[in-house]
């Protein structure tokens, strides 16, 4: 290997062109030019002594050697983030980046007003938002705080249980006006129903509960809960969402209550590191009590 260490320039562009597939279109993402790009990965395969790129005329496609050493980038990536964020906190009073990742719906149609209160409070607190429903590793300090549906199992986070968040069958009036309302989970078969695209491990749980919700059963397919609920609300038909959403919109109708209630546990967690981070614990704290407040008691 050559004597050259790589700069860390090299390795953003590195994966800017692994997540995009070409020079151009990463440094759009990147705001660099493309003969900017291109330099830093010929450097890079330079310093590396290894061909990380085949080029053809549609693209950039990795080799099996970029793609061995794409998470140790990715890493590098999270973590040189984690440090501009704890570097942009230091100073008087709560200030700095805190990065937050959350599901789809939690994040759009639920933290904004949390957030905002957050933001009166403490004005030169910058938030980021990762709308995501994978469960993200803390670890690799990917982001600071993450509110989850799952319990957190690694050792090294703190993590507050705020409660269950339920979910029903609803859907808008209009299609219950032209298609009735459906009485029981058998008559189900004969409505449009809203759903997932690919199965994950809570969708198997799920249908293993209520068999009802199969895939082939779904007349809209999406893996975005958004999409979902958009879905829903234009009327296509009956999709599930959260309880305290659907009761904000009086346009929406809940459906079979009594058959299907599922409850979704809500976590919010961070690593124990940033325990004693002034912007982490006020972000925390305001999500904890605002998740409260969403989530009805009893």
């Amino acid at each position: 290997m050559a004597d050259t260490e790589p700069n860390w320039e090299w390795y953003r562009s590195f994966v800017g062109v692994l997540e995009t597939g070409s020079l151009s279109a990463a440094g759009r993402a990147m705001g660099m030019t493309q003969p900017t790009v291109g330099r830093h990965i010929d450097s890079l395969e330079s310093a590396l002594e290894l061909k990380l790129f085949t080029r053809s005329f549609d693209g950039f496609a990795p080799t099996d050697a970029a793609l061995e050493l794409k998470p140790y980038a990715v890493a590098l990536a999270s973590t040189a983030a984690a440090l501009r964020r704890v570097a942009s906190s230091h100073g008087d009073g709560v200030r700095g980046t805190v990065r937050l990742t959350a599901s789809e719906v939690v994040g759009v149609e639920v933290l904004p007003p949390i957030l905002t209160a957050l933001r009166r409070r403490h004005p030169e607190l910058v938030v980021e938002l990762v709308l995501s429903n994978k469960v993200d590793d803390l670890l690799r300090r990917e982001a600071d705080i993450a509110v989850r549906m799952v319990r957190p199992v690694q050792d090294a986070l703190v993590a507050q249980r705020v409660g269950g968040i339920e979910l029903g069958f609803h859907a808008h009036e209009r299609y219950l006006a032209e298609h009735g309302t459906p009485r029981t989970m058998a008559d189900l078969k004969r409505h449009t129903l809203i759903g997932f695209d690919t199965e994950t491990a809570f969708i198997r749980q799920m249908q293993a509960r209520y068999p009802a919700l199969t895939r082939a059963a779904l007349a809209f397919r999406a893996d975005s809960d958004l999409a979902n609920l958009a879905a829903l609300r234009a009327g296509y038909g009956i999709g599930i969402c959260h309880v305290t959403l659907g009761k904000r919109d009086l346009s929406l109708v809940r459906v079979l209550s009594s058959d299907f209630a599922p409850m979704l546990d809500t976590w919010i967690a961070m690593h124990e590191d940033l325990r004693d981070s002034a912007r982490c614990a006020v972000t925390f704290a305001a999500l904890a009590a605002g998740l409260k407040d969403y989530i009805p008691v009893g």
